[in-house]
């Protein structure tokens, strides 16, 4: 196929990109519990789970960072971070990376996004989930860090390429995109014409203008059609049946890869995020981008209990394969 040589031929320009990752981060904190260990507490009478040893990983934005350089990117980082253990973590996760963290504003008003991850042990040495502890901000983001933001993405942009923009909360205006910084990423996409803004949002789809909008088909907030209408394009994701592409009036179907084996689809939606990306400032078409994070999407989907990545061989034999 003739994309799949353009695609070969683009990776061997990774080192070459920059690509800026906006919007909600978090820190996936997994905690690994022993059974064994269990104790009654003194206090309460409740048991108490014993942690024997924990992983944490930049999550939502940091997981598209995640991606990104595993993939050979580089990647600028902007987005909010409380001053708290959290935070100081999450930094530390997305430098140990390479990702540069120069733009993330940090604030004394904000906590840090956190997913906190209880992994109890099973008699056959896997783990399985427990409910899932969350840390989040839940005020209005305040206009000195809309500001913030706004100064630190027209900074990131002076060496990007493109933007990945990452909404991942349903409560309005209480993270890093509200109101206002779309509206503001709107003028930013008909301001740098030559650079990619691809926006990802669980609720506010319907909100952007002006860049390609990417969303799974539970995610659509209005008809494609209407959200094509005042956007440079867009994308849904429909897992098992791939994905639709629509832009310049035409559509496009773009074939999941088949995989098989134990699945864990957590972050298959940033893993599709990166590798589309990163396939369009290497200078390939939409479809052919989103066949690339297809790629990318499908190998993350295989492991297990972890948040994912994927490197260029990794891509190159998934695509050989195709």
């Amino acid at each position: 196929m003739q994309s799949i040589d353009n695609i070969f031929q683009a990776l061997d320009h990774v080192a070459n990109r920059t690509i800026t990752v906006f919007g909600d981060y978090c820190l996936d904190k997994y905690m690994y519990i022993d059974p064994a260990r269990d104790e009654e507490s003194v206090e309460t009478g409740l048991t108490a789970y014993q942690v024997e040893r924990k992983i944490l990983y930049p999550g939502a934005g940091g997981t598209i960072t995640n991606n990104l350089r595993s993939l050979g990117a580089n990647v600028q980082c902007v987005g909010l971070v409380g001053n708290d253990g959290e935070g100081y973590d999450l930094l530390k996760c997305l430098a140990q990376i390479g990702a540069d963290t120069e733009l993330m504003v940090q604030s004394e008003n904000t906590p840090t996004n956190t997913y906190m991850k209880p992994m109890r042990g099973n008699t056959d040495g896997t783990y399985s989930e427990m409910n899932r502890l969350d840390i989040r901000h839940f005020s209005e983001t305040s206009k000195e860090l809309e500001a913030r933001l706004l100064e630190n993405l027209r900074r990131a942009l002076e060496t990007s390429q493109g933007v990945v923009i990452i909404e991942q909360f349903l409560q309005r205006n209480c993270s890093a995109v509200t109101d206002c910084i779309r509206d503001e990423l709107a003028e930013l996409a008909l301001r740098f014409p030559e650079k990619f803004f691809l926006a990802d949002s669980r609720g506010f789809a319907d909100s952007y203008r002006n860049v390609i909008i990417k969303c799974n088909q539970f995610e659509l907030s209005d008809t494609i059609e209407n959200l094509a209408a005042v956007n440079r394009a867009v994308v849904v994701t429909a897992g098992e049946k791939g994905a639709l592409v629509y832009e310049g009036g035409t559509t496009a179907h773009i074939p999941a890869f088949p995989v098989e084996g134990p699945l864990d689809i957590v972050g298959a939606g940033d893993a599709t995020n990166a590798g589309t990306m990163l396939g369009l400032t290497l200078g390939l078409t939409l479809p052919e981008s989103v066949l690339l994070g297809g790629s990318v999407s499908s190998i993350t989907i295989q492991q297990i209990g972890v948040t994912g990545t994927a490197t260029i061989e990794q891509v190159k034999q998934r695509l050989r394969s195709y």
